[in-house]
């Protein structure tokens, strides 16, 4: 296992190479100069020439990358050009705020879609199974921004039960953390709980036709021992691997549902940044997230060798 984690690290190298070039080619063909933001309206030249000089803007765009990247290995992903702080600790504060924020909305997407997906598997072409459908669909189909708005309008501003934005972090008040959190958790959960469903009851459609499945009952045992151990447990695969992706969306995808119920996550940094040509914070939100998508699919492989002892072998 050790050394297929290693391989698989080593392999997410070329992939980590092309992200970093793309992105930080791709900004460098945004409209707007960051440094006649940064000089204020007066735009004296020598401040223009200093603030080039100090961020290394005047420098061949070859040079600045490599400037940077032998910066990330050090550790240093530089510094904000809008506040002059540390790249690294910006994400150390954005961070958490996003991770708690995803963890909670996929909590409710799994607690939500994989029974759902598995009882409309089970009972296919009855009411339970069209009602599945519909939740799945509506949830996949509604804006997050609209249904923010709408949960927005009926538990904070109508019963006042929840506060409209903001954010209070775990340790400094666990219940005022949890309110804060469930409402923007609901609605990113409830698009990913569809999609789970959609997933899910296709995957025991699947298996449940198979002939392992049949022959299970065939020996009378139990309908609920036949969907957990048997079902369930072979329909996994595709449910793993679904969830880390969506996941992944998750950390680098809340833009929308951040900014509703103004989170101070990566989702608002990221939108700051772009809008402020912010590239230092720019390439260190997106750097971060393709960590994070290989990090979750070396995960998801890992898993794949926990449920099913037939690929421990495998290269």
């Amino acid at each position: 296992m050790i050394k297929f984690i290693l391989r698989r690290l080593l392999n997410a190298i070329p992939t980590l190479i092309l992200v970093s070039l793309f992105v930080f080619t791709l900004q460098k063909l945004l409209p707007g100069d960051p440094v006649l933001a940064m000089a204020g309206e007066e735009r004296d030249p020598q401040v223009l020439e200093y603030l080039r000089g100090k961020y290394h803007l005047d420098d061949p765009v070859p040079v600045q990358y490599l400037d940077w990247v032998g910066d990330v290995l050090q550790g240093n992903l530089g510094i904000s050009m809008r506040n002059d702080q540390p790249v690294l600790s910006l994400l150390k504060s954005k961070l958490p705020v996003t991770l708690e924020l995803s963890m909670w909305a996929m909590l409710i997407a799994l607690l939500i879609g994989i029974p759902s997906g598995i009882i409309a598997a089970v009972r296919k072409g009855t009411a339970v199974d069209y009602g599945a459908n519909i939740f799945a669909l509506s949830g996949i189909s509604i804006p997050h921004f609209w249904l923010g708005l709408l949960l927005i309008l009926f538990f904070a501003v109508k019963l006042k039960w929840l506060p409209a934005s903001g954010y209070v972090p775990f340790s400094e008040d666990p219940l005022r953390n949890l309110q804060t959190l469930i409402m923007p958790a609901f609605v990113l959960g409830a698009g990913l709980a569809g999609t789970l469903m959609r997933h899910t009851r296709s995957a025991m459609l699947e298996v449940l036709r198979s002939d392992y499945v049949r022959t299970a009952r065939a020996k009378g045992l139990l309908p609920w021992t036949v969907i957990t151990k048997h079902a369930f447990r072979n329909a996994l695969m595709p449910i793993v691997t679904l969830t880390t992706l969506l996941f992944g969306e998750l950390l680098g995808g809340a833009v929308l549902t951040e900014q509703v119920f103004s989170l101070p996550g990566f989702g608002k940094m990221i939108v700051d940044a772009v809008f402020n040509r912010d590239y230092s914070v720019v390439q260190g939100v997106v750097l971060c997230v393709a960590v994070g998508f290989i990090l979750l699919n070396l995960l998801a492989d890992v898993l794949y060798r926990l449920i099913n002892p037939r690929m421990r072998n495998a290269a």
